[in-house]
């Protein structure tokens, strides 16, 4: 470890923004290293909701220019390190290092670059504390899709589990293959499809999938969507807003059904996509999280569909166990450990994910 953090436990702040826009996850976790083994401890954690004017400027950053998206990012990083300070200052407590994901602007690993947004200086001006951001670009500069990085959380931290599922804003999941590697991908759009039709339908989201329950599946609507060409690719495979814009909308605003009809389908593509990822993994336990884990319909049909015994843990889990991972991101870069798999991200070598500002 990095004679600055020698510590035991080391406490990390963990902090995430995800796709979906429900807010900011923030997380306080100790983590100590015994021989190889991990543990970890999560003292609190919270979600800052954003406000209506943020929404809108992170959903429509591809519309800025780029001297508002650099503006942005330094803003962001500014208001991460205001609500970590609150968030401590709340607990009384400190921490060793602030370990932020930041909010996904640009994602095109296939193009060479990433973008989150949330400027790591920032973050530490605001807080006095050292901040690890920039997960990403270090395995998009080695050919990977620098995603997902959450499958090196699964592997050390939940072991116990045979597939790891997150229904976050994109559905993704992982799980050791034949050579004990740890492989993983994104599956399909989740909470960003649902909360798109319902945001049509009056809604914010639909929180435990009442009303697309009541709809029926357009069978037309539901083939298009999986005929698109990225279910047909091998993985490592990772999403993006900009594939969503592109792909799946129109696929949706070409459909005359109904929108409860819309989001009823939209449920049965997630969890047959979900299923179909699955079917070639030997049965066992599937640990499910993210905000989707809420969503009682969601849960039902993937329950049904897979092979697997669908676990929904306590809600603290279902809730941060993103922005607990990349605290354990943090816990590894000081570590020196390789937390970026090229066995999950398809790059050509596993690297230390992070970017250390003191």
């Amino acid at each position: 470890m990095l004679k600055l953090f020698n510590k035991k436990p080391l406490s990390v702040v963990g902090v995430m923004s995800g796709t979906s826009l429900d807010g900011l996850d923030i997380c306080l976790v100790h983590f100590e290293k015994k021989s190889d083994s991990w543990t970890y401890t999560i003292e609190a954690a919270n979600t800052v909701p954003y406000s209506a004017e943020a929404k809108i400027k992170l959903s429509d950053i591809e519309k800025l220019t780029a001297r508002e998206i650099t503006k942005l990012d330094y803003d962001f990083g500014h208001f991460i390190g205001k609500e970590v300070r609150k968030f401590l200052s709340r607990l009384n407590r400190s921490a060793d290092v602030v370990a932020s994901h930041g909010h996904t602007a640009f994602h095109s690993p296939a193009l060479g670059y990433t973008l989150q947004i949330g400027k790591g200086a920032a973050i530490v001006a605001e807080t006095g504390i050292p901040c690890i951001s920039d997960f990403r670009s270090t395995d998009v500069c080695r050919n990977g899709q620098g995603a997902p990085l959450v499958p090196i959380g699964d592997k050390l931290l939940f072991a116990g589990y045979d597939i790891c599922l997150n229904l976050g804003g994109i559905a993704n999941i992982s799980f050791d293959n034949a050579n004990n590697e740890r492989v993983a991908c994104d599956v399909a759009p989740c909470n960003m499809l649902l909360n798109y039709l319902s945001l049509q339908l009056g809604m914010e989201y639909d929180a435990y999938g009442d009303v697309g329950a009541k709809g029926m599946v357009n069978y037309d609507l539901f083939n298009r969507l999986n005929e698109l060409e990225f279910y047909g690719l091998l993985g490592p495979k990772s999403l993006g807003r900009e594939w969503f814009e592109q792909k799946v909308v129109p696929a949706i605003a070409s459909c005359n059904a109904s929108l409860q009809d819309k989001l009823r389908t939209a449920y049965e593509h997630i969890a047959f996509q979900i299923s179909k990822s699955t079917a070639e993994i030997s049965p066992g336990a599937m640990l499910v999280t993210g905000g989707g884990a809420r969503n009682r319909f969601l849960v039902q049909l993937i329950t049904e569909k897979v092979k697997h015994h669908v676990v929904v843990p306590q809600s603290m889990l279902v809730d941060f166990k993103e922005a607990l991972i990349f605290a354990f991101l943090a816990a590894l870069f000081l570590d020196g450990t390789p937390s970026a798999l090229a066995s999950s991200t398809g790059a050509a070598a596993d690297s230390i994910a992070g970017c250390l500002y003191l």
